[in-house]
C-alpha cells in the first residue's frame, strides 16, 4: 500500500511556527528532504489555516534598527555582533521562505519546490553563522536585533507577486550588494572562517534572488502586466523608492536583474533618494 503523503502547507506552517532555532533549522531541512522524496503533497483543500506569525525564541531582544550599535570588527565582541546580525537575518530568511510556501496556496508545483529548497538553504546559512558565534564564545540571542524583514512579510502577505518583487528582489538583493564588503572586512580582521561562511551565503543568495526574479516575472506574465514598470511602482509604493548603492551589478545580473532595471536602480541611488538597508 502506498503511504499517505503529509501536507506540504502544514509542514511549512509547523516549521514556521517552531520557536526554537535548533528545531526550526532541523525541521525545515527535513521538510525539504521529505518534499524531494515525494513524501509531501501541496493540497490546499486539506491544509490547516495559514499561520500569520512565526515562532521566535525569547531572545534576541528586538529593537528599532536605529537602536543597534555600529559593529566594528577589531574586537572579538565586535566580530560576534556582526555575525549575530547575519545569523538573525538568516533566521528571518528561513521564516520568509517558509511563509512563501504556506501562505500562497494556488501556485504551480515548481514554485513550492523552489521555496522549500530556499528555506532549507537559509536554515543551513543560519547554522553556519550560529556555529561561528559559538566558536567565538557567544550564542544566538546574545545581541539585540531588529524585525525589519518580517515587517515586509506582513506588508506583502496579500499577494505573491508583491512578495516576489520586494522580499527577494529588494531585501535579499541587498545582501548581494553588501556581502562582498563584509567578506573583505572579516578577512582583514583575521577571520577567514567567517569570510568563507559568508562566501557560501553569497553564492546561494544569488540563486534565491533569481528564484524571486523568475516568479515575479512569471506572475506578471500570467496577469498580463509589464514587470519593468511594475517593479518600480512597487518600490515607490512600499519603500519610497529608497535604494542604497553601490550595487553588486554582476551578482544582480546573475540573479535576474536586466540592464534597464539596473540603470534605473543606479539612477535612484545617484538621485540620493535612498538609505534603505534590509
Amino acid at each position: 500500500m502506498t503511504p499517505v503523503q503529509a501536507n506540504l502547507f502544514d509542514a511549512a506552517a509547523a516549521c514556521l511556527g517552531e520557536p526554537d532555532p535548533t528545531r526550526k533549522q532541523a525541521a525545515t531541512q527535513a521538510a525539504a528532504e521529505q518534499w524531494r522524496a515525494g513524501g509531501l503533497r501541496a493540497d490546499a483543500a486539506d491544509a490547516s489555516p495559514v499561520r500569520d506569525l512565526p515562532g521566535r525564541p525569547a531572545r534576541p531582544e528586538l529593537v528599532p534598527p536605529r537602536a543597534l550599535k555600529a559593529r566594528k570588527l577589531k574586537s572579538r565582541e565586535g566580530r560576534a555582533a556582526m555575525i549575530h546580525a547575519v545569523a538573525h537575518i538568516e533566521f528571518n530568511a528561513i521564516n520568509l521562505a517558509l511563509d512563501a510556501v504556506q501562505r500562497f496556496r494556488e501556485m504551480p508545483t515548481e514554485y513550492y519546490a523552489d521555496w522549500i529548497q530556499v528555506a532549507a538553504e537559509e536554515a543551513e546559512h543560519f547554522g553556519l553563522m550560529r556555529n561561528r558565534l559559538q566558536d567565538l564564545g557567544y550564542a544566538y540571542g546574545d545581541f539585540p536585533a531588529h524585525d525589519g524583514l518580517w515587517e515586509m512579510a506582513r506588508a506583502t502577505a496579500h499577494d505573491p507577486l508583491v512578495r516576489m518583487a520586494l522580499v527577494p528582489r529588494v531585501l535579499e538583493a541587498r545582501g548581494l550588494d553588501v556581502t562582498p564588503g563584509m567578506i573583505a572586512r572579516f578577512e582583514a580582521a583575521g577571520d577567514p572562517e567567517t569570510a568563507a561562511c559568508l562566501g557560501v551565503i553569497l553564492r546561494d543568495e544569488v540563486g534565491h534572488v533569481a528564484v524571486g526574479s523568475r516568479w515575479f516575472r512569471r506572475l506578471c506574465n500570467d496577469r498580463g502586466l509589464d514587470p519593468g514598470p511594475l517593479y518600480f511602482e512597487l518600490l515607490r509604493e512600499y519603500m519610497r523608492a529608497e535604494i542604497r548603492c553601490p550595487l553588486n551589478l554582476p551578482a544582480r545580473r546573475e540573479a535576474g536583474f536586466d540592464e534597464v532595471e539596473l540603470d534605473r536602480l543606479q539612477a535612484l541611488c545617484r538621485a540620493g533618494e535612498g538609505g534603505y538597508v534590509a
